[in-house]
């Protein structure tokens, strides 16, 4: 290794896979990391004028600093070239799009005003002001008013067998969603009820109760509404209390819609408890159309185009195989619809909303020939689709 040349290959396997890489339990982060080094860690890095400014920044780099790999003999040319640094590195260095920065200060900024919100004292009303508990009694009230109604088991069984029965896999889906949101209205239902009783002293303040009289009045949603009494996920994430009640009501009216009318020409996927689930009841069913070509459902994988339909409005039926799903975001990127692929974000525009999406189901020795007839060897750009803007195998939900 030290006598002959440098065998770059092996050095960013024992970078990407092994000492580094091998530590890295997330795949699309192992992915990353590999880009990272299949890009820097090879012989051009070494030769001389080697820059990591981007060709073309899209902003411009502070001071117009140049970052190179300098060749000092002396310690201190390394330590005056270090000072020299502006202060804040773009993220064009790192190969990342401004909008990175811009998202780090966010969040940043998001956590320097939560903390803040949980350290104000929690004290009562004073000089004749509304107290924080009749704002909160306020609130619930409202809350309770705007709560949807219990689905009871015998009306929605009656109405799912009128769509098909329970021999249709999204049927069985929709049957599980339902008894999962009516979990989540009857909980919350008891909750805001015994909570307005524990305000007028009627009942017990307990712990829970407390932490939703807090969370309610900095607008927040209560722990216990997202999650189970060890910490799983009960209902869905979201930052504040009215994004979380909203999307409530819609998911209520997403069920209702498709328990009354019918399977609707568009799904919210996000909308869903469990998402995965949808998409495995929808390759059921295209595997059970298929089954003179003796489609087996492990054979069959996702098969996936973005349409021109901008609105769920303009979607008029539901595709005959498949289903179109709506509501996802771009994070990191955008959609072209004149060239009809993803292209850079634009500064300062952190998420684009998606044309509506159709996915199916299509054998895999299929798929995989036509991706090679269409974008080649490699294949397409595999973009991940994630349940939440957190980026974790746990929220992960296709490609």
């Amino acid at each position: 290794l030290y006598n002959g040349p440098v065998s770059w290959t092996t050095f960013q396997y024992m970078v990407a896979a092994v000492q580094y890489g091998g530590k890295i339990t997330d795949s699309l982060d192992v992915r990353l990391f590999r880009i990272y080094s299949e890009e820097w860690l090879t012989e051009k890095t070494c030769e001389e004028g080697f820059t990591y400014n981007p060709t073309e920044p899209i902003f411009k780099i502070p001071n117009d600093f140049q970052y190179t790999v300098p060749s000092f003999a002396e310690h201190s040319d390394f330590r005056r070239y270090i000072d020299s640094f502006p202060e804040i590195d773009s993220p064009e260095i790192f190969g990342l799009h401004p909008n990175a920065d811009l998202t780090f200060r966010v969040k940043e900024a998001t956590t320097l005003f939560r903390t803040l919100s949980e350290t104000q004292p929690k004290g009562g009303g004073s000089d004749g002001g509304i107290s924080r508990e009749n704002i909160v009694f306020d609130k619930a009230k409202e809350l309770l008013e705007r709560l949807p109604e219990d689905y009871l088991e015998d009306e929605y069984k009656a109405k799912i067998k009128k769509i098909g029965g329970m021999i249709i896999p999204m049927n069985i889906f929709l049957f599980q969603e339902v008894q999962r949101l009516q979990n989540v209205i009857s909980k919350i239902r008891f909750i805001l009820i015994q909570l307005q009783l524990a305000i007028k002293g009627e009942v017990v303040m307990t712990s829970e109760l407390q932490e939703t009289l807090d969370s309610m009045f900095d607008a927040r949603v209560p722990h216990f509404w997202e999650n189970t009494l060890t910490g799983d996920e009960f209902s869905w994430r979201l930052p504040t209390l009215g994004l979380w009640f909203s999307s409530l009501l819609n998911r209520d009216n997403q069920y209702r819609t498709w328990l009354q009318e019918g399977r609707p020409n568009s799904f919210w996927l996000t909308g869903f408890f469990n998402p995965n689930g949808c998409l495995t009841a929808m390759k059921q069913e295209v595997t059970r159309k298929h089954k003179v070509d003796k489609w087996a459902l492990d054979d069959v994988v996702y098969h996936t185009e973005v349409t021109n339909f901008e609105r769920i409005e303009q979607v008029k039926s539901s595709p005959t195989e498949g289903i179109y799903i709506h509501g996802l975001f771009l994070d990191g990127a955008a959609w072209s619809r004149q060239e009809g692929n993803l292209v850079e974000s634009q500064p300062k525009v952190l998420f684009v909303p998606l044309p509506i999406l159709y996915i199916t189901g299509n054998a895999r020795r299929d798929e995989e020939r036509s991706k090679k007839e269409m974008f080649g060897v490699v294949g397409p750009y595999e973009c991940p689709v994630y349940k939440y803007t957190s980026r974790t195998d746990r929220y992960f939900i296709f490609f």
